[in-house]
């Protein structure tokens, strides 16, 4: 992306009033950022949303020098920016509707054909919570998977440290920008996941860690894993809203059954009695719902035949008649649907009787 292009485009998030879906709308009708501010005010009108006051805002020359002074910060701290139209930008979280226009980024991130889950909890973790965290990532090592995490104090924190130890590559999600440490206690672990991961974050070098910063960024928590793990939680806390909203995701949960009796076991315990995560009582439970360990065989498929299939449906099924099981995740990505749009279709397939779905929301053809 040249500077031009990402300039206009931190000046258009910088308009009052336009959040990231606004931003996307004003980007799908006006195709560049620089375009929604040359665009005449009675096409913008027009778009859904877009409204006198947006309007009037869209028309203040400050947000130019705001832009200009984080692309400066961005360059000179060589951040790595990823736009969500882009090829850099996290597969998973391309398919949230809410999920930031940019994200920045430092360190050494390769998320591309990783498996990546998110580790959550509270801040106030036991010696059962560390030791379950441990022995799950432990567990995990062949298959190499990156772990991800809010780098606050608790489970949080115990997650990269594990991650580490095991040369596990992990990312922090931070509810500030790049250009400090928050918890401050916490910088000394920065220098190694850099090394092997790093961070990320939606927020400009002028942004603090506000309390209202840390629930927005749990749907980047939520939105750039293949699965969420809540480790420990009280019956209320940041852990859950961020289980809440991989669930709204179509994103598996999981969650570390307790006592009853236990505080920071309640939330975990709620979330699996109204079925709003799996149990997850080792590593095999999390390979098994997410199909981690089976492998892709070679096998002969006979071609279905006298099907009306749209062109939609034509897509998927050439897509898995070729590449055989698949999630439902890799097939939106593959076939370029959106996940709302391919959940409804996939469903159709298999009352056709063309796919099945198997554990772990993958699909195959019959």
């Amino acid at each position: 992306m040249s500077d031009q292009e990402l300039f206009y485009l931190l000046a258009l998030l910088k308009v009052d009033g336009v959040g990231d879906i606004m931003a996307k709308k004003l980007l799908v009708n006006c195709s560049k950022a620089e375009d929604v501010f040359k665009t005449k005010t009675n096409q913008l009108a027009a778009i859904d949303g877009v409204g006198s006051v947006l309007l009037k805002n869209l028309k203040d020359k400050s947000i130019f020098e705001k832009a200009n002074q984080e692309l400066e910060f961005i360059r000179k701290n060589n951040i790595t920016v990823s736009y969500f139209q882009e090829e850099n930008y996290p597969d998973r979280l391309k398919h949230c509707l809410d999920s930031p226009v940019l994200l920045f980024s430092g360190g050494n991130i390769n998320l591309k054909n990783k498996k990546i889950i998110s580790i959550v909890g509270t801040r106030q973790i036991t010696s059962y919570g560390i030791e379950f965290c441990r022995k799950l990532i432990e567990d995990l090592i062949p298959l190499d998977p990156v772990i991800v995490s809010g780098f606050a104090y608790g489970v949080d924190i115990v997650a990269h440290q594990f991650a580490m130890d095991y040369n596990l590559q992990t990312i922090g999600v931070l509810a500030h920008g790049l250009n400090q440490v928050y918890p401050k206690t916490h910088k000394k672990y920065m220098a190694k996941m850099e090394g092997n991961g790093g961070f990320i974050t939606e927020f400009w070098s002028s942004s603090n860690p506000d309390k209202e910063n840390f629930v927005k960024r749990n749907r980047i928590v939520a939105g750039i894993s293949e699965a969420t793990i809540v480790i420990e939680s009280a019956d209320k806390g940041g852990s859950l809203i961020t289980a809440n909203l991989a669930n709204d995701y179509n994103r598996d949960v999981f969650a570390v059954p307790g006592r009853v009796t236990d505080r920071y076991s309640q939330g975990c315990n709620d979330l699996i009695k109204t079925q709003k995560a799996n149990v997850l009582t080792s590593a095999a439970d999390l390979i098994y719902v997410l199909n981690w360990d089976l492998e892709k065989k070679p096998k002969v498929i006979q071609q279905q035949l006298f099907i009306d299939l749209n062109p939609d449906e034509q897509k998927i099924y050439d897509f898995l008649l070729k590449n055989g099981k698949e999630l439902l995740d890799i097939i939106a990505l593959e076939c370029d649907l959106p996940i709302f749009k391919i959940s409804g279709t996939l469903l159709n397939m298999e009352l056709k009787g063309i796919i099945r779905p198997l554990p772990g929301k993958m699909f195959e053809v019959v």
